[in-house]
């Protein structure tokens, strides 16, 4: 009788332990947010957050307000979706909320890569360094060499030879930016070995080519394998895709490379003097080469394709295009080469940066996660003041709560070109409730989580869209076409993706 009651009393306790995990136990407190677990014990609403995460979030703040807690997945998210407490939430101390928690789980289950604990900050000073300033100039003139590579391959021709390409946008934009991006950073193929510089450019287009395949291949995996919700078969391909990069990003073939970038090499030497095995500095390339070029070409995409589907803004942006181009000497003729542009020129385009400042705003999602270490508080712009729980994830949705607010930014789903930028050049200020806003346009995150490559990024959309303009003829090869719908399997990811791609043609101007 003794042994029933003891193991009754073990199976009573088990399973109040599992219901304790599952979240059912779990309430409100006094001042937290309002709490909404779903009907599903422990998953929560993942299931409606996986299917549409910004459908879903409108609807919790429709119910509930702007903040609530959510059982995801096991986890239980805190949404922030009043943009005056963002910088609150940014400039918090690491101690209380913390990025580096969550983001190493995902890069581990994404990339194979175990992030160390050296210091953060001096990672983030290599970035610096080689991403901005001298080190940024030194990028743009090698991405600069690069897309004339890849771009101007063949020479120019006469007049009546220049016959019209047609091609599908969003692959040719991924494919030229990113092997552009690649080379720059990765290095070139060395001329050691080779009878010439020809016919080692000839292996870098083919080899960034066959690369580029194959990192669209894993692309389209990336969310499924970022939710742990890959089939079996293709969780078999993304395990060979990630050995493939492994080897083809490693250490050791990167030192049969020439023009390897100071932010590639710097950082290797770093986590070798910190004891890194070579073996998981090859994982770290792969992660640097997603974070880098993962969304850019996407982005060029949607720039070009907005900007084909309304005629002013085309006009208005090809007409800065070509002033710039003539104030620094560097017009477009027949038979001149291709044009090298530089840090300078792209400072001198406030209708581009508005351009591209927009087409952020209407595709760029991430989605912002702070892991909750201690009890603490947040006062949001009404005054309420509300408890965050330790253990809980506070999570922010820029592009619901602020790039897509029409008191912030009227006609939200409308592409303005110059949205973002005043009649004489300067940059606009974005109002809400009457008080002037600090994030109104967050495509990069922020606070100390923000994304150091930003200007590197920014710099190889600029020139590729610069060279597009001035040196081809661009439309749609059916011009009644709508903008193709976003892949909303892909929020919270950056820059969102079209379900289907847009035919166009393109001709040399000159």
């Amino acid at each position: 009788m003794a042994l029933w009651a003891a193991l009754l009393c073990t199976l009573v306790a088990s399973l109040l332990s599992g219901l304790y995990l599952l979240g059912v136990f779990r309430s409100r407190r006094p001042n937290e947010p309002p709490l909404d677990k779903g009907i599903i014990p422990w998953l929560g609403y993942v299931l409606d957050f996986r299917k549409n995460s910004s459908e879903f979030l409108k609807k919790m703040q429709r119910k509930h307000g702007d903040i609530f807690t959510v059982l995801i997945g096991g986890y239980y998210f805190t949404f922030v979706m009043d943009p005056f407490c963002f910088g609150a939430i940014m400039k918090e101390s690491r101690s209380k909320l913390d990025f580096r928690s969550f983001a190493s789980k995902l890069v581990l289950q994404v990339f194979g890569y175990k992030p160390i604990k050296a210091s953060q900050s001096t990672m983030h000073a290599l970035s610096m360094k080689h991403l901005t300033g001298d080190g940024l100039n030194l990028l743009t003139k090698a991405t600069m060499g690069n897309l004339q590579k890849l771009m101007f391959s063949k020479p120019s021709s006469r007049e009546e030879e220049r016959p019209w390409q047609e091609d599908s946008l969003f692959h040719y934009c991924y494919n030229i930016v990113f092997r552009a991006g690649y080379l720059a950073l990765y290095g070139t193929e060395s001329h050691r070995g080779v009878d010439n510089e020809e016919e080692a450019n000839e292996r870098d287009l083919i080899h960034s080519n066959q690369l580029f395949n194959e990192f669209r291949k894993y692309d389209r995996l990336f969310p499924c394998l970022a939710y742990s919700m890959l089939p079996p078969k293709d969780k078999l391909e993304a395990e060979r895709l990630k050995r493939f990069f492994w080897s083809t990003l490693s250490v050791r073939r990167s030192c049969q490379k020439d023009n390897v970038s100071g932010w590639i090499s710097d950082q290797d030497q770093f986590l070798a003097q910190n004891g890194v095995p070579e073996y998981m500095r090859d994982r770290f390339r792969f992660m640097l080469l997603w974070a880098s070029q993962g969304n850019t070409g996407p982005t060029a995409f949607w720039l070009l394709l907005y900007l084909m589907k309304q005629p002013d803004a085309m006009r208005a942006v090809k007409e800065e295009v070509e002033k710039v181009l003539r104030e620094n000497g560097h017009e477009v003729k027949a038979g001149s080469p291709p044009t090298d542009i530089t840090r300078d020129m792209l400072n001198q385009t406030p209708l581009l940066d508005s351009a591209l400042e927009e087409t952020l705003r209407l595709v760029a999602a991430p989605l912002l996660v702070r892991a909750v270490l201690q009890d603490m508080s947040l006062e949001m712009s009404n005054g309420t003041e509300y408890v965050l729980r330790k253990g809980d994830r506070v999570a922010l949705f820029p592009h619901l709560s602020v790039q897509m607010d029409p008191e912030i930014h009227p006609e939200p789903h409308r592409f303005k070109y110059d949205r973002f930028v005043n009649p004489d050049g300067t940059k606009k200020d974005f109002y809400k409730d009457g008080k002037r806003l600090k994030y109104f346009n967050m495509p990069w995150g922020a606070g100390i989580s923000i994304c150091p490559g930003r200007f590197f990024a920014t710099t190889e959309i600029k020139l590729f869209v610069f060279l597009m303009l001035a040196h081809y003829d661009l439309e749609l090869v059916d011009g009644e076409e709508e903008i193709p719908a976003i892949d909303i399997s892909r929020w919270g990811f950056g820059t969102m993706q079209p379900i289907h791609d847009v035919r166009f043609r393109y001709r040399r101007r000159f």
